[in-house]
């Protein structure tokens, strides 16, 4: 399965979500690919919008490989095995850079707008796709401190293994497509899997203020 671009792959996820329809439900995007995901799926749904944003923090000799991953509030989830070979001190000050990173997102996606409350709501987290699952497992455990009733992660695409993770820590998945066999990355099963902006984030969100 090939999805045009996010935006399709979100109407496709919403209709897989309509049993949400009418309930008491809010809509967590992951930023910035998943906030056009996940637009989609709120208008859908008629549901609040909000951000979960965890960051990623890369091994100090390849950042682009993640040993770690941290939430808005601090919580980390890790690769103990990486880390373990990893100065500890590098860890805490890259740790705390990229949770400052997350806040600076937060205050220039959504200004001043108050978190939408979770507790005892069906919270919807949405990606353009998992991986590896770091960064969707480090939203699952941040969004838990928030006594949610359910948490389901809905994705367009996702490996196997990683679907089975996540299983383990939501109450539910939905993933249109799993594919057996090697994954590779995620922008190869889109047509159109261009960098989202900034911008491009901030106008989707205030397309929904109604």
């Amino acid at each position: 399965m090939h999805f045009k671009d996010r935006r399709q792959a979100g109407k496709q996820l919403a209709n897989a979500l309509s049993a949400y329809k009418g309930q008491d439900v809010v809509v967590y995007a992951l930023p910035r690919g998943g906030v056009v995901t996940g637009v989609e799926i709120a208008k859908y749904l008629h549901a609040p919008f909000d951000l979960l944003i965890p960051r990623k923090i890369g091994h100090p000799y390849n950042p682009e490989y993640a040993i770690a991953a941290v939430a808005e509030n601090g919580d980390t989830v890790r690769n103990e095995e990486e880390l373990a070979h990893v100065d500890p001190q590098w860890f805490k000050k890259a740790a705390a850079e990229q949770r400052a990173e997350a806040g600076r997102r937060r205050k220039l996606y959504l200004g001043d707008k108050k978190p939408a409350a979770a507790s005892g709501k069906i919270c919807i987290i949405v990606d353009d796709g998992l991986a590896t699952g770091l960064t969707m497992k480090t939203a699952i455990k941040e969004l838990r401190r928030h006594n949610p009733k359910e948490i389901v992660v809905a994705v367009p695409v996702a490996p196997a293994d990683t679907v089975k993770e996540i299983s383990k820590l939501a109450d539910d998945v939905a993933a249109l497509y799993v594919p057996g066999g090697f994954f590779g990355a995620i922008g190869s099963y889109y047509q159109d899997f261009d960098q989202v902006s900034d911008e491009e984030v901030i106008a989707l969100i205030n397309s929904l203020k109604p």
